[in-house]
């Protein structure tokens, strides 16, 4: 029953008890989540926490110290070459053979995977305002990058992993890489696994949300409830102590004023908070920057 349930939401990634060490070192422990297909999701955690530890694991470069992850329903440690040219992979921005040109890496790359659309590369490239013969080992990190996804989008992948896609680019670059993203994504219905330092290029790009800590998921949501029901409280109280509340997340003082965050309405907050005789208690409705910090705490 579980696999025909499985079947019918078309699960496209999936991460079975995945328990990960580095020699003593506990990355993860029973890690659980799933990707359906046509689903942009986001993977955010501090620096440490294990993203691209678990890009390694999806993409095979990796076998975890216990647990799946299975990839269009084949489990990575065995998984098709048929499968496998169904995943493009971006690492970083990160681009090979950087003494080719525009038009020689088109080429280098077209040999390898059947179904590739030179269209959607060259379409891509009209943006990068450099000329076909230029090295790409002397264009800029924006140019790299875009042709970089040019190629991903050329191999017309049903599953793209994009670790880091929007390292070391500028706004207008980065506008640019997720406008793409998001239209390809819709157009196409692919399926996306990506990561980024840059939450608010995230904000405009991903369905679903998934937040690391350390050991652990802190939260899978989709990104439209996280922005409609976290919220930030601000308040006055003369304690110098407020005890931990399952409810409310990373409770502080700042100056003379407590923070807290919590997914539960106002009222309720007033509710647990009463004991401090709190005032002057504000909402306020949050980024999911603001989102990610109140989740994780600042440090």
């Amino acid at each position: 029953m579980e696999k025909e349930a499985k079947k019918m939401k078309d699960v496209i990634i999936e991460c079975d008890k995945i328990t990960h060490y580095y020699g003593t070192r506990l990355i993860y422990e029973n890690l659980t989540f799933e990707v359906e297909k046509g689903k942009i999701l986001g993977l955010l955690g501090k620096n440490g926490t294990g993203k691209t530890t678990i890009i390694n694991i999806l993409n095979g470069y990796l076998n975890p110290s216990s647990g799946y992850c299975r990839l269009f329903g084949e489990e990575m440690r065995h998984i098709s070459p048929q499968t496998k040219s169904r995943i493009g992979l971006l690492l970083e921005g990160h681009i090979q053979h950087t003494y080719f040109n525009i038009v020689q890496i088109e080429k280098f790359y077209s040999q390898f995977f059947p179904n590739w659309r030179k269209d959607a590369y060259y379409e891509l490239l009209k943006k990068t305002q450099v000329s076909t013969t230029q090295k790409i080992s002397t264009m800029s990190c924006g140019q790299r990058s875009q042709v970089a996804l040019g190629l991903l989008f050329a191999q017309n992948p049903e599953l793209l992993i994009l670790d880091d896609f929007s390292m070391g680019l500028d706004p207008g670059y980065r506008r640019l890489f997720v406008q793409y993203l998001k239209e390809y994504s819709t157009a196409e219905d692919k399926t996306i696994f990506l990561t980024s330092h840059i939450i608010q290029d995230m904000e405009l790009l991903i369905d679903d949300c998934l937040i690391l800590d350390y050991g652990r998921i802190l939260l899978h949501k989709p990104t439209q409830y996280i922005l409609e029901s976290f919220k930030r409280y601000r308040f006055s109280s003369k304690a110098d102590e407020i005890k931990r509340n399952n409810d409310l997340w990373n409770t502080e003082k700042i100056g003379a004023t407590w923070e807290t965050y919590s997914f539960l309405p106002q009222e309720k907050v007033s509710e647990i908070l009463s004991p401090y005789n709190i005032s002057n208690l504000t909402v306020n409705n949050i980024s999911l920057e603001d989102a990610f910090i109140g989740l994780t705490g600042k440090y």
